[in-house]
């Protein structure tokens, strides 16, 4: 601790063996990994000696194979994230040189000129560098919320490098969410055997309009890079991912779920249900260790200018269709079509990607639109790689992917410039 303070359903319901069991967990949990589909030839056994010269049969058809899905090239994944990663930071910063340029030119607030100068370490990334150089003590009891991991590996970084805390923290999140998109492209190729689903599927996490928060000091894209490939891994990273953020936990739930669907019980397996949860529990653990209330983080979090306690979502959501009609409080409205789109979304993972996924994806959105302050609820949603999996299965025609592709990249310019100008809550 910081001292001081379209997979479509090609085959099997079921994890498969190649090679030994190969087991895929993005994000810490257990992804079942696709079987190579290996097409074979088939040729018709040697017809009789024909009587009376009759002509042989004809030779059966051949029955069309499927495409073998591309191997698992970390290599060729990462160029095809690379070009995506690169273009999302350019909209990003250019949002950011607008910022700057229309306080320079006005009068604005004092509020807004603060958030500016802040740039990409401010709102929550802020609270990290505090932690980071501070430890949970001198940067105040508010900053409980925010999960150790990202912390202490930027203090260690930069303690090591000697670079600043607030340059170490940007170059982690950066670098996490490019490992987080790569790994990406790798698991939609195993799962999907479709390179073109992969590609969409990397533009698609790094244009989506939340996806600005991965540029910032965020702990998103750590979460999102925390894959292996094997049960003892999952569990390993699992536990770094429960330590990270506290949607961590829910990596559990598709842990579980592949471990019922596989009915396989061994001390691998239970490594990758548990971790997650004992690096949660760790946390809390430290934290009633230090300060007495080991729910403490959990607390903080509900109040009332944060996510608040649990809510009825049908009233909240009335509440910002409220405010979208009358045009008032612009950041709090947009949620609303937002969540239309993640309901939306979490039901094509269900139809059309392994259980598992359409679990977490299931499971993020409940946590995220239970919330009484719905701030953070798109953040929330992208950090729920199933979505765009989904997303990146119902784009398949070109001029449907151009479109989609140029609307992701206005939004994430449109929602960068809110945060920057302190008009939206990230």
């Amino acid at each position: 601790m910081v001292d001081g303070t379209p997979r479509r359903t090609w085959a099997s319901p079921s994890p498969v063996r190649r090679h030994g069991q190969a087991v895929v967990a993005l994000l810490g949990r257990s992804i079942p990994a696709m079987r190579a589909l290996k097409s074979s030839r088939w040729s018709a056994p040697p017809a009789a000696a024909p009587e009376h010269d009759a002509p042989a049969p004809p030779e059966p058809a051949r029955a069309p194979a499927r495409p073998a899905p591309s191997g698992p090239s970390w290599r060729s994944a990462l160029r095809v994230a690379l070009v995506p990663w690169v273009a999302a930071r350019l909209v990003v910063l250019g949002a950011l040189a607008v910022a700057h340029e229309l306080v320079e030119r006005g009068r604005p607030l004092p509020a807004v000129a603060a958030r500016v100068h802040e740039g990409l370490l401010g709102w929550d990334s802020g609270w990290y560098e505090a932690i980071a150089r501070h430890g949970y003590g001198g940067a105040g009891h508010e900053s409980l919320r925010f999960f150790p991991l990202v912390p202490l590996v930027v203090r260690g970084l930069s303690t090591l490098t000697r670079l600043p805390v607030g340059g170490t923290l940007l170059a982690v999140s950066n670098v996490s969410a490019l490992v987080a998109v790569t790994v990406l492209v790798v698991l939609a190729r195993r799962e999907s055997g479709d390179d073109a689903l992969a590609r969409r599927a990397a533009w698609l996490a790094c244009l989506a309009p939340p996806a600005f928060t991965a540029v910032m000091g965020y702990a998103e894209g750590t979460l999102l890079a925390l894959g292996a490939r094997a049960w003892w891994w999952a569990g390993l990273l699992g536990l770094l991912a429960g330590a990270t953020r506290p949607l961590g936990v829910l990596l559990v739930v598709p842990a579980v779920v592949e471990v019922v669907r596989a009915r396989r019980a061994a001390p691998a397996t239970a490594a990758a249900v548990l971790g997650p949860a004992a690096g949660c529990g760790a946390f809390l653990g430290w934290v009633g260790w230090r300060y007495g209330d080991a729910l403490a983080p959990l607390r903080v979090q509900q109040q009332g200018t944060l996510r608040g306690r649990v809510a009825d979502p049908v009233r909240t959501l009335a509440h910002d269709a409220s405010l979208l009609a009358h045009g008032r409080h612009l950041g709090s409205a947009l949620h609303l079509p937002w969540v239309l789109l993640a309901v939306a979304l979490v039901v094509v993972a269900l139809a059309r990607w392994p259980a598992c996924y359409g679990a977490l994806a299931a499971a993020v959105v409940a946590v995220a639109v239970t919330a009484s302050n719905l701030d953070g609820f798109e953040r929330y949603a992208w950090s729920a790689f199933p979505l765009v999996l989904a997303g990146a299965s119902l784009t398949a025609r070109p001029r449907v992917e151009r479109l989609v592709l140029v609307l992701a990249a206005a939004g994430l310019a449109l929602y960068s410039l809110l945060a920057f100008t302190n008009l939206y809550v990230p």
